[in-house]
């Protein structure tokens, strides 16, 4: 193999496939791209392969649920990319643009809420993939969290969706119990007996579902499934927590307000700005009311014509 340095345009092609430079070397980390943070058994045993034969014999694990080989030369680089296609991989992630989705383990998780792994799936084939064309003026990570436990840290993505389950309490039914199932249940003291009848605290109540079901009397048995999305959330250099926005949203109405938030980082953000300082200077209410709105989508053909200079250094 080639001993010669190389040159910084041979670097950059790479890294827009997901290859990253191991610095000091002719050699790089392949990051393949786990869709939902799930790999199959042949896909693992493909990696293994991948990382003896091309690399050098190891595979690391990103914060974000992507793999990377590190070590693998330059020239190697398209037969480690046939020999993980084979098995239905592929390399990426880098770049101003979506990046791979993040969720939690809610699909099996005994608090979650919803299926993370489908959504998430959903996610990556709708916007990573298919929007994989299109440049933005900053990386835009996307988070899904199964409950508001928020292990996976939606608010400090640029997106961040959470399950909500939000209870529908038949106050009638209530008989006032000393020992309350519903008030015991609640991890964040949102419910209290109160003129011996059971009152939940709208300001404290999270939405996690924990009371579905505690009471003999089911006074706790219906509710109603929601999502709440947070934006313009990051972490880094600075740190900004996500903006909740104002109203809670079923599935498809969460899948939309995801592409709204594209298209409106790419309309009114500046090369260079995360999604967060984009927010800022637009004012939350005025990006609240633009995500409510339906606008973005009738105007997407024009909004994924504007030219972009991407602004992400990694």
């Amino acid at each position: 193999m080639s001993s010669a340095p190389l040159t910084a345009d041979q670097i950059k092609a790479v890294k827009g496939d997901g290859f990253l430079h191991n610095r000091g070397t002719r050699q790089f980390s392949g990051r393949i791209i786990t869709e939902n943070g799930i790999l199959k058994a042949n896909q693992m045993a493909a990696l293994a392969q991948a990382a003896e034969q091309y690399g050098n014999g190891n595979i690391s694990f990103t914060v974000r649920l992507t793999v990377e080989v590190p070590g693998i030369e330059y020239e190697n680089i398209q037969p480690f990319k046939a020999l993980i296609a084979a098995v239905g991989m592929q390399t990426g992630g880098t770049g101003s643009k979506v990046r791979p989705v993040v969720a939690c383990k809610g699909t099996t998780c005994v608090f979650g809420l919803y299926d993370t792994q489908q959504m998430a799936m959903e996610i990556h084939q709708r916007f990573y993939e298919g929007y994989r064309g299109v440049t933005l003026p900053h990386k835009f990570k996307i988070a899904v969290g199964g409950c508001p436990n928020n292990c996976v840290k939606p608010d400090l993505n640029d997106l961040g969706i959470v399950g909500q389950r939000i209870p529908q309490i038949d106050y009638d039914a209530c008989r006032g119990c000393k020992q309350c199932g519903v008030v015991q249940a609640c991890p964040v003291y949102a419910v209290a007996l109160q003129d011996g009848t059971i009152n939940i605290d709208p300001s404290l109540c999270i939405n996690c579902g924990r009371c579905i079901g505690t009471c003999p009397f089911q006074i706790a048995n219906s509710f109603e499934d929601r999502y709440k999305i947070y934006v313009g959330g990051k972490w880094g250099k600075s740190v900004r927590c996500g903006s909740p926005l104002d109203a809670l949203f079923t599935k498809e109405e969460a899948l939309n307000v995801v592409e709204k938030a594209i298209l409106l980082f790419k309309s009114e953000g500046v090369s260079g700005e995360r999604f967060g300082q984009t927010c800022d200077r637009l004012g939350m209410e005025k990006v609240n009311k633009m995500l409510a709105s339906d606008r973005l989508l009738r105007h997407k053909e024009g909004i994924l014509d504007i030219q972009t200079a991407a602004g992400a250094k990694c």
